[in-house]
C-alpha cells in the first residue's frame, strides 16, 4: 500500500497501472495501493484504468485489486526543531480523495511531484482529514527513516504522542520500513497498541522492489472496511514480509562520502564524528532503536504476529551469478523459476528444495531455501547505501532452451 508512480520524483518513467499489475501477479502480491492520487495526471490515470464499486476496492478490466493510498510529505517546525515527516494515506473512494486533494490544494501545489510536500503539522493534518471522512486511515511510513520519518534521528521525534499530539488515537498502525523489523520494534512499550505493516515504498515495478516488502491480510471478503479493521484492530492483518534490516539503507550509521561504516556502539565510541572528514554522521535505524528502546534484545510480546524475512529472488541470483540485477544472466534463471512455480513468493515461502534444484543449480536452490529460514548474511546498509548479501558466485551454464521474452509474462 506504501508505492509510487511515475509522476513522483526518482521514479521509473513506465510506472502506471498495467506495469504495477503484470508485476505484482508475477511478485504474487494480490492487492497494490493505487500511489499518488493527488497528482492530477495519475488521478486521471487511474480513473480511466480502474473500477470502482461499494466494497471501496478498485479492480482493472482483469479484476486486480488496488486500493486509494498516496504518501504525503509533511515539513514543518514543533517545538523549536525541523521536523520531516512521511505518512501514508489510504482513502476510501475517489469523492473523498478528490476532497483531500482541495483541502491540500489550499497548502500549497499538487502538480509537481507524485509525493508533495507541506508545511503541516502531523496533528493537524490529522484532524482535517477527519473532518473530510472518518475513513481516512493515516499511516506513519517507515518510522525509523534517519532523514522523513516519525523517529528520526535527522527530525522526528521519541513519541508516538508528541507527533500527533490529541490525535495519537487516530493512529493504529506504524510501517516498520526496510531497516527495521518486528523484534525492533517490539523493543519500545509504546508501540505495543499499534498494528506493525510492511510496505515496499516502491519506486519501480521489478521484481526486486515491488513486495520486497509486504502485509499479510487473511479476510472472508476483500472491502476497504475490511482493511481498516485490519489496520485499526488487528483483525485479518496475520503478519509481515520483511527484508532482513541489514538490507535498509539506513540500517547502521555512516558516512557514504567517506565509505565510513559503524554499528551504533562503535559510533557512540566516536562521538558519532566521521573518522575520515570530522562531519557528524547519518545515524542508523538501529541506533535510533537503541535510544528508545525500554526493553532488551529478543523480547517478544505475547500477541506479537508472525514475520517473514525474505530477500528478493532477483538479489540472490545477481549475487550468485556475479551479474547485475537487470542482466540477461540473471533474468533468464529468473524466468525459469517463474515458469515453474508461477510467482516469486511461491517460489520464497513454498517451494521445495528438490524442486527448486530441478529447475536451477543445486547451490541457487540451497540459498533460496536458506532465505526462506533467514539464514543469509547481509553486510549492513548505512547512509543511503543498501546492504550486501554475502553469497559464494557460482558458473551459470547457458540454457539449452531458448530464454522466453518478458513480454510472454
Amino acid at each position: 500500500m506504501h508505492i509510487h508512480s511515475k509522476y513522483s520524483r526518482a521514479c521509473s518513467a513506465n510506472l502506471d497501472i498495467p506495469n504495477l499489475e503484470k508485476w505484482a501477479r508475477i511478485k504474487g502480491v494480490n492487492l497494490l495501493g493505487t500511489a499518488d492520487f493527488t497528482h492530477p495526471e495519475w488521478i486521471k490515470h487511474l480513473k480511466e484504468k480502474l473500477t470502482e464499486d461499494e466494497t471501496g476496492i478498485l479492480k482493472t478490466q482483469s479484476g486486480f485489486n488496488f486500493v486509494l493510498s498516496t504518501e504525503i510529505s509533511l515539513i514543518y517546525s514543533q517545538a523549536d526543531k525541523g521536523r520531516r515527516v512521511h505518512h501514508v494515506v489510504l482513502a476510501p473512494s475517489f469523492e473523498v480523495v478528490d476532497q483531500i486533494t482541495e483541502y491540500l490544494k489550499k497548502h500549497g501545489r499538487v502538480d509537481y511531484d507524485g509525493r508533495p510536500i507541506f508545511k503541516i503539522p502531523s496533528h493537524e493534518f490529522i484532524y482535517e482529514l477527519r473532518k473530510i471522512s472518518e475513513n481516512i486511515e493515516v499511516i506513519p511510513a517507515h518510522i525509523w527513516t534517519p532523514w522523513f520519518a516519525m523517529f528520526g534521528s535527522k527530525s522526528g521525534f521519541d513519541s508516538v504522542h508528541e507527533c500527533f499530539k490529541d490525535q495519537e488515537k487516530y493512529i493504529h498502525a506504524v510501517e516498520t520500513g526496510l531497516s527495521s523489523d518486528p523484534p525492533m520494534n517490539w523493543r519500545l512499550k509504546q508501540l505495543d497498541r499499534y498494528n506493525l505493516v510492511s510496505f515496499s515504498d516502491s519506486h519501480s515495478f521489478w521484481p526486486w522492489r515491488i513486495g520486497r516488502e509486504a502485509t499479510l491480510l487473511e479476510m472472508k471478503s476483500l472491502t476497504y472496511s475490511n482493511i481498516l479493521r485490519a489496520l485499526r484492530v488487528g483483525e485479518g492483518l496475520t503478519g509481515t514480509v520483511e527484508v532482513d534490516p541489514s538490507y535498509g539503507k539506513y540500517h547502521y550509521d555512516g558516512h557514504r562520502n567517506c565509505n565510513i561504516v559503524m554499528d551504533p556502539s562503535k559510533a557512540i565510541a566516536n562521538n558519532n564524528i566521521c573518522p575520515v572528514c570530522k562531519k557528524p554522521m547519518t545515524l542508523g535505524v538501529a541506533h535510533r532503536v537503541e535510544e528508545l528502546a525500554d526493553r532488551p534484545i529478543g523480547y517478544k510480546p505475547k500477541n506479537a504476529k508472525k514475520y517473514h524475512t525474505l530477500l528478493p529472488i532477483s538479489e540472490i541470483l545477481s549475487k550468485m551469478t556475479g551479474k547485475a540485477l537487470a542482466t540477461k544472466t540473471v533474468w533468464t534463471e529468473y524466468n525459469k523459476l517463474i515458469k515453474s512455480f508461477g510467482s516469486e513468493y511461491k517460489i520464497l515461502l513454498d517451494a521445495k528444495e528438490e524442486s527448486l534444484g530441478s529447475v536451477v543449480h543445486p547451490k541457487i536452490a540451497r540459498a533460496i531455501i536458506n532465505n526462506r529460514h533467514s539464514s543469509l548474511n547481509v553486510n549492513p546498509g548505512y547512509d543511503g547505501v543498501y546492504g550486501e548479501l554475502e553469497l559464494d558466485e557460482i558458473e551459470i551454464k547457458k540454457a539449452k532452451a531458448r530464454q522466453k521474452s518478458l513480454g510472454d509474462f
